[in-house]
């Protein structure tokens, strides 16, 4: 009888300390947040529940989405406002509005959380906000139809792509100085600086590939396509990037192609490919590098995905044609 009891004692301890970490934990306290293109608004998830927080009205057609490095606040492209509305993230309300040029479509911040770098679809323009006051700081013309838009770690260059013009621009952040444009693969959607800065991946959704920029010398070091037994290759779209905290796996969205290809990031070699919702945009990663996020276009839904067994956990609905995503850990 005292064995049984020690037993259930130490069940219970186990328990109670597995419950105190979690709670203690990042995770536990994190929020995920969507925007939802067609019905302007941002969904907001419990990292660990996964339930529905709140819902957060914005401007018209939100799309690109990022999460300060401080983690106080949510910035959000609303497109047809022209504008970028800023989210508390301890409120969970809309703060203020930050003009932000014509058709603002994507955003990147410094690691220093003061200047933010916007895509403007319609005029063929970077601009450059500082945070704190909303003004503008610079104006960089590049080509035509900007959207992806990524900051070095070291704060040092910009890269943006455009995506009629099927080039990644390089400027300068302390001169606002266009340093190189790079030819790439037509369509290019999304561009990223590894953890470590030493490349920029670049996803060119009509042309189907992913080139690989030296920001050094300006030159496409690697390029590779991808290859889904059974899918047609005009329905495989690059998308989003993410890179595993280590830098060693890269987590690619394929768009109409349903998939999240897992790339090797020495080899460019597609080591698996994952099967989600219809049409993914932006994914993301949970701070742990332990969950990968997919927000699904067509589906109106996120797919939740283990890493370490590189397959879905869950789907989660979320709004009507959910685009971007943000994760406060």
């Amino acid at each position: 009888m005292r064995s049984q009891r020690l037993v259930s004692f130490s069940f219970f301890a186990t328990v109670l300390l597995f419950i105190s970490i979690a709670a203690g934990s990042p995770a536990a306290a994190g929020q995920l947040y969507f925007s939802n293109e067609r019905d302007n608004t941002v969904t907001v998830l419990d990292s660990v529940s996964l339930k529905v927080v709140k819902t957060i009205p914005v401007g018209k057609r939100p799309r690109g989405m990022l999460i300060t490095p401080d983690y106080r606040e949510v910035l959000v492209c609303v497109g047809d406002d022209n504008a970028l509305d800023v989210i508390d993230t301890a409120t969970l309300e809309v703060t203020r509005r930050i003009a932000s040029g014509p058709d603002p479509e994507f955003l990147a911040i410094d690691p220093t959380g003061t200047q933010i770098y916007v895509a403007n679809e319609d005029d063929g323009l970077v601009t450059i906000l500082d945070r704190a006051t909303g003004k503008t700081l610079g104006e960089v013309e590049i080509g035509i139809e900007p959207e992806g838009m990524s900051v070095s770690p070291d704060g040092k260059m910009v890269v943006a792509t455009s995506e009629s013009t099927s080039m990644a621009h390089f400027i300068d952040t302390e001169t606002h100085a266009v340093l190189a444009n790079v030819l790439v693969d037509t369509r290019p959607r999304v561009a990223l600086f590894t953890k470590k800065g030493d490349h920029v991946w670049v996803t060119a959704e009509i042309g189907g590939t992913l080139s690989v920029i030296d920001p050094k010398t300006f030159e496409i070091v690697k390029k590779t396509g991808f290859s889904i037994p059974g899918v047609r290759n005009d329905l495989i779209q690059p998308m989003g990037i993410r890179f595993s905290p280590d830098d060693k796996l890269a987590f690619v969205a394929l768009g109409r192609a349903n998939r999240i290809a897992v790339v090797d990031v020495a080899t460019l070699e597609v080591l698996r490919y994952i099967l989600v919702g219809q049409r993914p945009w932006q994914i993301d990663l949970s701070a742990d590098g332990k969950t990968l996020y997919s927000v699904n276009g067509l589906t109106n839904d996120v797919t939740v995905i283990d890493v370490d067994s590189q397959k879905p956990v869950t789907s989660i609905p979320i709004g009507r044609l959910p685009w971007g995503i943000a994760i406060e850990p």
